[in-house]
């Protein structure tokens, strides 16, 4: 019998389901609702099956330098790993070792606890405002091992200023500060420039929300060059080729649709301010989205209730069964069809 003594037991993360059904309306795990760009499909299919028998390059390669070209930046400022929460597990491993601890907000993406727990860095989870906002009075002045916050937030879907984004980077100059800018393309301010004037800054972003591209984990970091090198180096104490070459190519094609890329987010745009009107007009209580994604609470049913009766009638959203926030859903912005299947679902439900 093997000693569990020498197991590690973790809570892990629990993502949201990925149910399978003809008839579903998946709104629960904010993947685009649209399709990724016509030149992302080609080069899918123009992809030579010959060059699967190599290994791809260690740090994204052409990938690599067409992020930097897009960015205004150098390939040496440019991180690139298998979506954001590859690149974030090993900025977690990197850059907060001092033994101090690590501040994120007490409401937000989940996975940054359960990085804190694995790689045993103390942290201290900062409480919101009533308003379910962050203040950023709260990561000034008070000693920590660095700073990870999600702009716009995840599930609260509101952003912060890129100015107040910059006090909390001034004031904290010995530690990294992380911006996780998953969302960003749907209404936050990007910090990413500010990578030029700090060098404890780095910006995470992903493929997967605006890019329509969740299936191929495609994430990356802007940051200094001393921490992309230092970055790098823990990542290939790990596992040197992380990317791969079909990601790779695909996603030099999709920096290439800027159009495209703009068009779909104003799409999901104009389809989140309709969103929240028809769910006003049905009781809902809605936060300001900055995201592709809106957070909500109905005045009278708990938020329990409608996630499983919209459950049975194969529509998804995302339920979270944890404290503050065990009254509130999080609903992807889908395509007009399917915010027209969700509403008539909460009308029978809500009545």
């Amino acid at each position: 019998m093997v000693n569990k003594d020498n197991f590690r037991n973790i809570d892990p993360y629990v993502p949201g389901d990925q149910p399978d059904f003809a008839d579903m309306v998946k709104l629960n795990t904010n993947e685009n609702p649209y399709p990724p760009a016509p030149a992302v499909i080609e080069a899918a299919k123009q992809f030579s099956a010959g060059r699967l028998k190599l290994y791809p390059p260690t740090d994204g390669g052409a990938l690599k330098k067409e992020l930097a070209a897009y960015h205004g930046v150098e390939p040496e400022n440019v991180f690139v790993g298998v979506g954001s929460d590859d690149v974030l597990a090993v900025i977690f491993q990197t850059c907060f070792n001092s033994g101090r601890k690590l501040f994120f907000p007490e409401i937000s993406y989940s996975f940054y606890e359960v990085w804190a727990e694995l790689y045993r860095i103390p942290y201290y989870k900062v409480p919101l405002k009533a308003d379910f906002t962050i203040d950023p009075d709260d990561y000034i002045k008070k000693p920590n091992g660095g700073i990870v916050i999600a702009n716009p937030n995840a599930p609260t879907s509101m952003a912060m200023s890129a100015a107040d984004i910059e006090r909390i980077i001034s004031a904290n100059p010995d530690n990294v500060v992380v911006i996780d800018e998953a969302y960003v393309d749907f209404g936050g301010e990007s910090v990413l420039g500010l990578t030029k004037k700090y060098d404890n800054l780095i910006v995470v972003r992903t493929f997967s929300k605006s890019r329509s591209m969740a299936g191929l984990r495609i994430g990356y970091a802007i940051a200094s060059k001393e921490l992309i090198k230092a970055i790098d180096d823990v990542k290939n104490s790990i596992n040197s080729y992380t990317m791969n070459f079909p990601s790779i190519e695909v996603g030099k094609a999709s920096l290439a649709e800027e159009e495209y890329f703009r068009t779909i987010i104003a799409k999901i745009l104009k389809s989140r301010e309709r969103l929240v009107k028809e769910l006003d007009t049905l009781g809902f209580i809605t936060f300001p989205s900055s995201a592709n994604f809106i957070f909500t609470t109905h005045k009278t049913v708990p938020a329990k209730e409608i996630f499983e009766k919209l459950r049975e009638k194969h529509i998804f959203v995302r339920f979270f069964n944890k404290p503050l926030i065990n009254n509130y859903l999080r609903i992807t912005v889908g395509t007009d069809d399917e915010i027209n299947k969700l509403i008539e679902g909460l009308k029978e439900i809500i009545g």
